[in-house]
Formats: C-alpha cells, structure tokens, sequence
C-alpha cells in the first residue's frame, strides 16, 4: 500500500510553529517511505478566514522544502484540493447518513441551543445537545424542509458501549459513546464541519496516515463512527503532543507566541527552524542534533515520537542557528547580514565585508547584528567603568597609560592594516611586560565604547581606521584624565 498523508491547513493567518511540525512530520514520514504528500487547504470556517494567508501557506512550506504531490495549485487526482471548492459534494454524504438511521435534521435555532447549554452549566455536565430534534416524523421534517427553515444535520451517536482506535504514539484509547454529543455534521449554510469534512475528504483522496495534534484524540472516535457507518477503511493515527512555551502553557497563535514569520524574522536561518521543529517532540535513534531535510527523511519514524509535550526553548534554537550560520560560506554569511547593516551602519569608510568576519564565528541569530555594530558609525556614550575589568586586570589608571601608548604606537604606522596594527600592538605588549588584555582590552572599550564586541580591539580598530580610531582613544583619554 502506497502511503499517502496530507497537510490540511485552515488560512487563518501566519504558519504556527505546532501546524509546520505537521506538515514537516507528514513530509518526512510520505518521504521516508516513497508516499504522496498532499496540501489540502480547509477553508469551511469562512469568518476566521484571513485574505493572503493560503498565500503564507504556499511560501511557507515551499521555503522550508515540503514541497507536496498533490495540492491547489498543481492539481492531482483527487481535487479539489480547497473545501470550498468541494461544497456540493458534501450534503450528498450527509444526507446517505440520514438514510442510513446514522444522522438526522435538526432545525433548533440558536436561542434553543443556548438554553441547552446553559442548562448543561446548571447541571455542572459538558454541553450536549439534547436530541430535540431527532424524535421528528418523516412528515414533520418534510413540511419544515418545504418550508424552508434552517437546518443542520448532526451526527447520531450511539447511547452505549464504547468506541475504540489505535493510535501510533498513544497506543489503544476508548471512550464512552454516551460522553460523545451529536455533532452538526452539515452546517446552515451547507457547508461542512471541519470534522465532517475532514472524514469525506481523507477517504476520497486516499489518505492512509493522519497526522495531527492530540487535542483532536478526543473526536477521533466521532471520526471513527462516521468511517464504520460509510463501511470506510479507517486511516492509521499519528497524534502529536502539544508544543508548549513552558510546562504549563501551550504555544498559541492567538496568545501571540511566535510563527514561522516570527523566526525568520529574528534572524533564524530557515533549515535550523525546520532542524529543531523537528526535535520538538521527535527523537532520532543517536545523539545527532543538526540534520538536513535529506538526512530527516531518512532518519524519520514514527516510533520516536513521544507521548510528552516539548518544551520550545529558544535558547536551543539560538545554538542551532548558531551552528547553522558558522557553516554558511563567508559570502554567503555577508549577503544575509547585509540588511541588517542598514541604517545602522551608514558610513562609507567602513569595510561590511570585514565587520562581517568578524560576526560569523560569534553570531546566534541576524537580528543580534544590529546592536553589536551600531558603534561603529558613531561612539556611543559610555561610563569608565567599563575600563574597570576583575579578569582584564585593568582599571581607569593602567587602561590611561595603555591608551597613551597604544596611541603613539599607531600615530607611527603608515601602513594602517590588520596585520601591521597586530604585530605592533604585540611588541607593544612584550615591551610593556603587560598580559595581552591589559592592553587589548582597553582599546576595544575606547574603539567602542562596549565591553562586548564581535571582535577585539585589533580588530575593530583596523575596520574603523587610523583617524577615527586615534580621534576615540583621545575621547577615552579625556574621560580618563
């Protein structure tokens, strides 16, 4: 059997680190296994639908490299792939359902549910619909069909026993069907549930493994019923534990917890958000960490997904993408940093290129370019304090006459470059008898005005130049003196 998954977003606005872990699961375990990987785009709940977001979906898994078989807009076997598109075929399954004794009409209006659902408040039960509507003769609901009035059709859950299915990662799990509501299957404006849907569309485009979060265990066995009562072959289930920002809240779209937008808009670099969504709650057999989409697929299975929530911690992704950035060639490292050189680092004497070798070796993510350059087109202000370092060694008095020498050091180099500034700087240090940072240290403070930079006082000085680097050492004097 040939395996066949799908990715079925709702375009309800940016890409959710927990909805790219699916469609990167699904990816890696069609791929894995030579199957399909189909993009269906479910867009039934029209009034959380958000204009460009199919667009964002598109960008999305085309620029992390889940690139699908099937889908909008390459076509396939078994389209439409958007619901919308799908809408008549589904009242014609809804309505076999009725037939079959498995579902029935319901034309309760909104005001008779809500005082169903506050009286289930009163009686402190989980809502449920109270089956006003199924006890109605052929006739009755022929005359109210003729009549015109809304209707929904529900599902008929069975009053006893229990329901049962597998699942991959949760093993066995079985419910009490008097627990399950009667759910609306066909909506007022005949438009499917999203459950509903997801049942016809998952059986008519052959889907064999469903992928998705665990808070939908709990409406498989509904799934399950709809499945049995059509005499369907029921897919295989992969639920997913929850993504969650700390043990106690889960990471949220509508609490505001970052996309897939958000990251790369912070400076992460694409391949290390797919390498580390794809740790969060999936263990590969080794201790590898850093994988290639090529390597995930062939990695990838089932089994090493857990039962537990994963803990995004960012700190983790920021050492990943600091990996990531140090095996970027150097050109390739310059041309990502240079949009975040703009407006920070403005002045034409300034060589980006170097300030860039400098940051690639001790650079987590892009958007930390901005604040550890901003110097060099302007001194910012800055205490002496900084001059007063425990493990340096130093402090306001021998960084002075460490400045005063280093300035006539370089006041006699005409050829002002890195390596000449370095080898007289070093005999600069052996001739004092002083540790290298009793001397480097001070100059990377007046070059900067920071006591943290990507690179060392040599470094910096020889980006800035002769005149500006001897003109903010006499600003360090003035403060110093």
């Amino acid at each position: 059997m040939k395996i066949r998954t799908r990715f079925a977003p709702s375009p309800t606005g940016f890409m959710h680190v927990g909805n790219l872990r699916t469609a990167l699961y699904a990816y890696l375990l069609t791929k894995s296994k030579g199957g399909d990987f189909i993009l269906r785009i479910e867009d039934t709940d029209q009034e959380r639908y958000v204009d460009g977001a199919v667009d964002i979906i598109y960008n999305t898994l085309r620029e992390t490299g889940l690139l699908w078989d099937e889908g909008p807009d390459i076509g396939g076997d078994y389209g439409p792939y958007i619901q919308s598109e799908r809408r008549g075929m589904y009242k014609e399954y809804a309505e076999e359902l009725v037939k079959k004794g498995k579902a029935y009409y319901c034309f309760c209006d909104e005001e008779r549910l809500d005082k169903v659902r506050k009286m289930c408040e009163v009686q402190k039960i989980p809502p449920k619909y109270d089956r006003h509507c199924l006890n109605l003769s052929k006739e009755e609901i022929q005359a109210k069909l003729d009549a015109g009035e809304p209707y929904v059709i529900r599902q008929l859950m069975p009053d006893s026993g229990t329901t049962s299915f597998d699942d991959a990662v949760f093993g066995t799990i079985t419910v009490e069907n008097s627990t399950l509501d009667d759910m609306v299957l066909l909506k007022s404006d005949g438009l499917p549930t999203y459950n509903f849907a997801n049942v016809i569309d998952d059986h008519l485009m052959g889907i064999t493994h469903v992928i998705r979060g665990n808070e939908y265990l709990s409406s498989t066995p509904k799934y399950n019923l709809l499945y049995e009562a059509f005499g369907w072959e029921i897919p295989t289930y992969i639920h997913c534990s929850p993504v969650m920002r700390d043990h106690t809240h889960k990471l949220s779209k509508r609490d505001g917890d970052a996309s897939y937008e958000d990251f790369i808009k912070k400076g992460y670099l694409k391949d290390a958000v797919i390498n580390y969504i794809a740790l969060l709650g999936w263990s590969p057999a080794g201790e590898q960490e850093k994988f290639t989409l090529e390597e995930l697929v062939e990695k990838f299975d089932v089994s090493g997904i857990s039962k537990s929530p994963a803990i995004f911690d960012e700190a983790k992704l920021a050492w990943l993408n600091g990996e990531y950035i140090r095996e970027l060639t150097p050109e390739e490292f310059h041309q990502k940093a240079l949009p975040y050189y703009e407006g920070v680092v403005t002045s034409p004497n300034i060589d980006k290129a170097k300030i860039s070798e400098l940051l690639q070796k001790r650079c987590e993510k892009l958007s930390d370019i901005p604040e550890q350059v901003d110097f060099f087109d302007k001194l910012p202000d800055y205490d002496i304090e900084l001059f007063n370092h425990k493990k340096m060694k130093t402090n306001a008095e021998n960084s002075k006459t460490s400045l005063e020498a280093i300035k006539e050091t370089i006041l006699a180099i005409d050829n002002f470059d890195f390596q000449t500034l370095h080898d007289n700087l070093m005999a600069l240090v052996e001739k004092l008898g002083l540790k290298n940072g009793q001397v480097l240290y001070p100059l990377r403070v007046a070059v900067s005005g920071k006591s943290f930079t990507p690179g060392g006082g040599v470094e910096l000085a020889a980006i800035l130049g002769k005149d500006e680097t001897i003109k903010r050492i006499d600003v360090a004097l003035n403060k110093l003196s």
